[in-house]
């Protein structure tokens, strides 16, 4: 994937180097510190920067990312999410899935939305964070404005009214649970308060007495969730956000669903792409992220000709070349020097934090870990972009741990790289091959 990104560990956190290479041990992608770990994508880091700063200026973006299993979506994504937070924008990472995650109802996209929404202060959900620092602002606007406490009340429900009139256009009853919420509040009933706010964040089955109490009535659907959303938009924006980052990931599932589901999840998507593109949805970045047959297979985007149309990106030239401000972007996924860069980031972090960093660098010099990400490759057919999850397990977990607790541990002659079925995620699996439990010489 390019060249490698090496932070200065001397100035990393240990919490900060804990968290990643702890994620990395359990074979995941780390939710936080990614700068640290980032390899090759450099060559993005402008366009997307420029991106961010357009949509906390009032701007919207859509994103589509392009790449095979491990080639690095998930990494890209949170990467760019923790770009947004530095810019003190609102995060949401959504798993499109037929069961939970159906993306054809957009209700259901706005309730994960919600249970998901964090910030740099607040982890999910901050929907309740984010809406009383809203009504905070609120008072304090209107007590700059010459409010007494008095008039305080009446004033912040003016300003309510003003702040939200163009969501109340599409969907009036964002405000209207927002007024019920902050009137159980002030009169002390928690419970009460509890359900409307998760009315309000598109949870169904909210008690009736709670609904009819705020004045709503049923639960959200399809198009209300646009609405709520752009409600949404407008808290995080008063309450001192610059925007919201959301990821619709692992698109491609909906090759799998049934057609009229997919036709309808199709379409989904190209009315979210012509909302964004019409402004109705300031400050907001949504990216999607799929493989290559979901965007130019006929059981994916080229289903849906006016979606096909809107997601075109040229890719038949060189990859150096790619324009990272199109519309789909695309991830080339890891060679062999590329993956063995990414080791030698990674051992760099680890011996940063470790108890005996020289003994580290030594056993497990560039040489050793060139050798370790050929031989994962080897395990998993050949596949070497399919190897990043597991060469960094392995690297962490049964490498560097083990050199860094262990004295008279060496892993040219102790270690012998094993790879089980188990192990494997089944997209690994079906991707290599079907590996059977082996002991891989490392030939060292």
């Amino acid at each position: 994937m390019g060249t490698v990104t090496v932070p200065r560990t001397s100035a990393v956190s240990a919490a900060r180097r804990r968290t990643a290479i702890d994620a990395l041990r359990r074979g995941a992608v780390p939710e936080s510190g990614l700068d640290l770990l980032a390899t090759g994508l450099d060559r993005f880091e402008s366009a997307l920067d420029a991106e961010l700063d357009a949509v906390a200026s009032g701007a919207s973006v859509f994103k589509a990312v392009r790449g095979e299993y491990g080639s690095g979506k998930t990494f890209f994504t949170r990467w760019l999410g923790e770009r947004a937070k530095q810019r003190n924008f609102a995060v949401a990472e959504i798993q499109i899935s037929e069961t939970e995650t159906p993306l054809h109802k957009l209700e259901t996209v706005y309730r994960r939305l919600t249970e998901r929404l964090t910030t740099t202060s607040f982890p999910p959900s901050a929907l309740r964070p984010v809406v009383d620092a809203w009504f905070y602002a609120l008072e304090e606007d209107a007590l700059a404005a010459g409010a007494s406490e008095d008039e305080l009340s009446g004033e912040v429900e003016l300003l309510l009214a003003a702040r939200l009139s163009e969501v109340s256009r599409h969907a009036p009853s964002f405000a209207t649970a927002l007024r019920g919420y902050r009137t159980a509040l002030a009169e002390g009933d928690e419970a009460t308060a509890a359900a409307v706010l998760a009315w309000l964040g598109g949870q169904p089955h909210v008690a009736s007495a709670a609904r009819r109490s705020a004045g709503v009535r049923g639960d959200l659907d399809h198009f209300g969730a646009l609405g709520f959303l752009q409600g949404l938009l407008t808290v995080l924006r008063d309450s001192g956000h610059r925007g919201l980052f959301v990821v619709l990931d692992e698109v491609e599932t909906l090759q799998r669903v049934r057609s009229d589901a997919r036709d309808k999840a199709l379409n989904a998507l190209r009315q979210l792409i012509d909302e964004i593109h019409s402004g109705r949805f300031p400050g907001l970045y949504l990216v999607i992220t799929g493989t290559p047959a979901f965007y130019d297979g006929q059981q994916g985007v080229q289903r849906l000709a006016p979606l096909a149309q809107r997601l075109a990106t040229d890719f038949t030239t060189d990859p150096r070349f790619d324009n990272p401000r199109a519309v789909q972007v695309r991830l080339s996924g890891f060679t062999q020097e590329s993956l063995t860069d990414l080791g030698v980031n990674i051992r760099s972090l680890y011996a940063a934090g470790a108890t005996a960093p020289d003994r580290i660098k030594a056993l497990a010099d560039d040489a050793y870990i060139s050798d370790l990400a050929r031989a994962v490759g080897g395990a998993l057919s050949g596949r070497t972009g399919v190897a990043p999850r597991l060469f960094l397990k392995k690297l962490v977990g049964d490498v560097l741990d083990r050199i860094d607790q262990f004295e008279d541990f060496d892993p040219r002659r102790h270690y012998r790289l094993t790879v089980t079925n188990e192990e494997l995620t089944d997209v690994e699996r079906n991707l290599a091959g079907t590996p059977t439990a082996a002991d891989i010489d490392l030939d060292l």
